[in-house]
């Protein structure tokens, strides 16, 4: 196997102007390298990235590929490109600049181009174009309106207006992006660390110009996506060319710069809020302006304004999001794209508009639950989310806290709050999925399924519903995910889908398999089918037991029975949401403005739970993660270089251990009929949607003044606390 590796511009927006691979291809072990020169046109991200670049648009842009018989030899051969070579003369001309030298002598030749790495000044007419010879990516708005939002404002009895901002934050799953690919004749196989296996197939497939019966993927484990996996990307194609060239297997994974600087990240959020409503705590109208950070190959703002249009019944909105593009890298999803940021700012706005209402925040939120889907004019097919607000606010003894509260803002050096924070999202999941059963010769099974394993415990949920519905004890089944070659088309395991497409097609594939043993049985021993059932790997006559599944299976001799399941089309005439809550109770230390979250309180609606271990994994993973984005992450950028000055482990802070709270997961469990034959709903984004806007919210609570930009750090407290003795008590500050 050869190692490859990518040499990434220093720049965050230049033209290439020369370079010398001369010295890198005379290192031994040094097989192949490939340029901008001689790499095929291929583009990703929506054909608005070439593999390898003449005009990096974003520092850790890749413009040269090495690939090495091991990784000491590659990054020797990679320094050795981007080093001083005498090969280049000592003078200079115009489009030379001083960056290029190092003790007088060349190295890879830039020309530096204008940039801008801020999303707000992006926007400005005079901002520097994102290609030199034109803006290919020009932000344009998206509106969205119904009703009449002035004649909301002008009948509302209180008004909030405040400006909500959400700071960039990277992903950082523990494995990076890479493949290992591998051509076999004119076979090619991938490996990669992938949310969607079939994506990477028919990705794979596209880009390099093969049948798809050509090409397998190949992902059964992976360490982490949150998003930014889907499916294929500069590695795969670099991974597979190379391995075209060399007919060797070839392993290309990122280090952790290279992961920061490239494969994406949540943008940062600009959010003008303006909200109304009456003095009985019905909303009458939303207006939200938002500049989302969408990098350097643009793209949509992630559905900010999501949460603006749903959460609430409200019959005038409006919103208005545009997408800056910034010399930053491109921006990717990121678990619960744009709703986590929206929510962020909607929950803050509600609580600030409770205070001048002068209503309990969690009975202004009850006054505006929606009775239907607002984007799609549907009924819920479930949405329980008084059901949430009810056992939530029990568990952390909200009343309590509420009564308790005194009347002026609160003193003292550590200070409790409580807040609260709502979430709405999809998680229905469909078709396609499939899935297939296959019962071995000794009585045992197999569910063998297209899907992908991100840690999420989906191996344990399909062996659970095909146990279940077959009959068999759950550890005489195994679970095959992972593979396009023998395996069903399974759906990317985003957008909280999995648990909802592929466990109806687990179930079906169970129960095709139980009719045929059931139907064999009948015929072997002359009684009616219809009496026959299969339960804990026995077959029985109503109570009578007739013969276990092993012993059936052993007398058929060398045989293979095989059920087939498939997801069917969802219901047309309901919409299938997923909501839920979150309360946190926080401790502010006034002197140093740490905030410590003590306990947090969950309480998500996803369906029927299949597995409660699993579910609850979820939602504490989800929070972790919200809390970090409250507290401590914050991709940092030097504007006057647009260098990401964090892109490693040591300095973009995450969450450890010894930061995580009490975390009390409350279990609803209403299986949801409409949405699926399960009844099971996705738990992926929901749990980090409310997160970030609870603590903002208890925070609030704590000091008497609210915080409207994320993250609260110790600096941002303490400059809200300076500005609370001439800011009226919890305004925006």
């Amino acid at each position: 196997m050869l190692w490859a590796g990518l040499l990434r511009s220093p720049h965050p927006h230049a033209r290439l102007a020369s370079i010398d691979t001369s010295a890198a291809k005379a290192l031994p072990g040094v097989v192949e390298i490939m340029t901008p020169d001689n790499v095929p046109p291929i583009k990703v991200r929506s054909g608005k990235q070439a593999l390898l670049t003449n005009e990096p648009r974003f520092k850790g842009d890749p413009i040269v590929a090495v690939a090495a018989t091991d990784p000491d030899i590659l990054a020797d051969a990679l320094k050795l490109i981007n080093s001083p070579s005498t090969k280049f003369p000592h003078v200079l001309s115009d489009r030379k600049t001083p960056e290029n030298l190092v003790d007088g002598l060349i190295k890879v030749e830039y020309e530096v181009l204008p940039f801008v790495s801020d999303p707000e000044a992006a926007l400005a007419p005079d901002a520097p174009r994102m290609e030199s010879d034109g803006d290919l990516y020009a932000a344009e708005p998206e509106r969205y309106e119904r009703g009449d939002v002035e004649a909301g404002f002008a009948v509302a009895d209180a008004i909030v207006e405040l400006t909500v901002r959400t700071p960039t934050a990277v992903h950082n799953a523990l494995e990076t992006h890479g493949s290992v690919a591998q051509w076999e004749a004119d076979q090619l196989t991938i490996y990669e660390s992938s949310q969607h296996v079939y994506g990477v197939r028919t990705f794979a497939a596209g880009k390099l110009g093969l049948p798809i019966s050509k090409v397998r993927a190949i992902g059964p484990y992976m360490g982490g996506g949150f998003g930014a996996k889907f499916p294929g990307g500069t590695y795969t194609l670099i991974a597979a060319e190379f391995a075209k060239r060399t007919r060797r297997p070839v392993h290309l994974m990122y280090d952790r710069e290279g992961e920061n600087l490239e494969t994406g990240y949540r943008g940062a959020s600009v959010q003008k809020i303006r909200m109304g409503a009456k003095r009985d705590g019905r909303l009458t109208a939303i207006q939200v302006d938002i500049i989302g950070e969408v990098g350097a190959t643009g793209g949509e703002v992630w559905g900010i304004d999501g949460p603006y249009k749903m959460m609430y019944a409200c019959p005038n909105v409006r919103s208005e999001s545009i997408g800056t593009p910034t010399n930053v890298g491109p921006s990717a999803a990121f678990r619960a794209p744009g709703f986590m940021e929206g929510t962020v700012g909607l929950e803050i706005a509600m609580d600030a508009l409770a205070n001048q209402l002068r209503m309990d925040p969690l009975d202004f939120r009850r006054r505006n639950i929606p009775d239907r889907d607002q984007l799609e004019d549907k009924p819920f097919s479930s949405f329980p989310i008084e059901e949430c607000y009810r056992r939530a606010a029990e568990a952390i003894g909200w009343r309590a806290h509420r009564l308790g509260r005194p009347a002026v803002a609160p003193q003292g050096r550590y200070r409790r709050g409580m807040g609260m924070g709502s979430q709405i999202w999809w998680g229905a999941g469909g078709p396609p999925a499939y899935a297939e059963m296959q019962l071995n010769g000794d009585g045992t099974a197999v569910v063998i399924t297209g899907i992908q394993d991100l840690g999420t415990g989906a191996r344990t949920i399909c062996a659970q519903v095909a146990a279940e519905e077959f009959g068999l004890p759950l550890e005489r089944i195994g679970v095959i995910v992972g593979d396009t070659v023998g395996a069903p088309c399974g759906p990317g395991s985003g957008g909280s889908v999995t648990t909802g497409s592929i466990t109806p097609a687990v179930r079906q594939a169970a129960k095709d398999l139980r009719d045929q043993v059931c139907s064999l049985v009948a015929q072997m021993n002359d009684i009616p089918e219809a009496e026959i059932e299969v339960r804990g790997g026995m077959i029985y006559r109503r109570d009578d037991a007739v013969i276990s599944v092993e012993k059936l299976m052993e007398s058929l001799g060398d045989v293979m029975l095989t059920g087939k399941g498939s997801r069917g089309p969802n219901a047309d005439d309901v919409s299938v949401i997923t909501s839920g809550v979150q309360f946190a109770e926080v401790e502010v230390d006034s002197v140093t403005g740490r905030v410590r979250v003590l306990k947090i309180v969950a309480a998500h609606d996803c369906g029927r739970i299949v597995n409660p271990q699993t579910f609850t994994s979820q939602i504490e993973g989800g929070i972790i993660q919200g809390m970090g984005l409250a507290l401590i992450e914050d991709r940092v950028i030097d504007d006057r270089l647009g260098t990401v000055m964090n892109p490693n482990l040591e300095w973009y802070k995450l969450p450890t251990s010894a930061d995580v709270p009490e975390i009390v997961n409350v279990l609803i469990d209403i299986p949801d009929t409409r949405a699926n034959t399960i009844g099971a709903k996705g738990a992926g984004e929901p749990p980090i949607i409310p997160t970030a806007g609870a603590i903002a919210n208890a925070v609030a609570d704590a000091l008497g003044v609210r915080i409207t930009e994320l993250a609260i750090t110790p600096p941002r407290v303490l400059e809200a606390l300076e500005r609370a003795a001439t800011t009226p008590a919890l305004e925006s500050a």
